[in-house]
């Protein structure tokens, strides 16, 4: 059953949106105790159980600017990403993820 949208008919525009906390970062980030933040929920959940001294800082406060920006209208993720990065780690040690060994293949001809 297609419905007629402003989109034109039959459109998905309505099912699958670039807005909300359920969106994913392009690569997780690592917290200091060794999990990660993997979606703008879990990035929201974590400021929100920092203590309030904490929470109030400039960095975080900025991440949560753009934590909203990106959840309410749209947009790439990177940039909460970057502000995440910054505010956990702001003397720039960041630790990289570790990432799987490529499998080795032989070509059999």
């Amino acid at each position: 059953m297609a419905t007629e949208t402003s989109q034109g008919r039959g459109s998905c525009a309505n099912l699958t949106s670039d807005k909300g906390w359920h969106r994913t970062f392009d690569d997780p980030i690592l917290l200091p105790d060794g999990g990660e933040l993997r979606t703008l929920r879990d990035a929201g959940n974590y400021i929100a159980g920092l203590p309030k001294r904490e929470h109030d800082t400039f960095a975080w406060r900025a991440v949560i600017e753009a934590l909203m920006l990106v959840v309410e209208h749209g947009g790439d993720t990177m940039l909460p990403r970057i502000g995440v990065v910054r505010a956990l780690y702001p003397g720039g040690t960041v630790p990289t993820p570790r990432k799987k060994r490529a499998k080795k293949f032989r070509i059999v001809e």
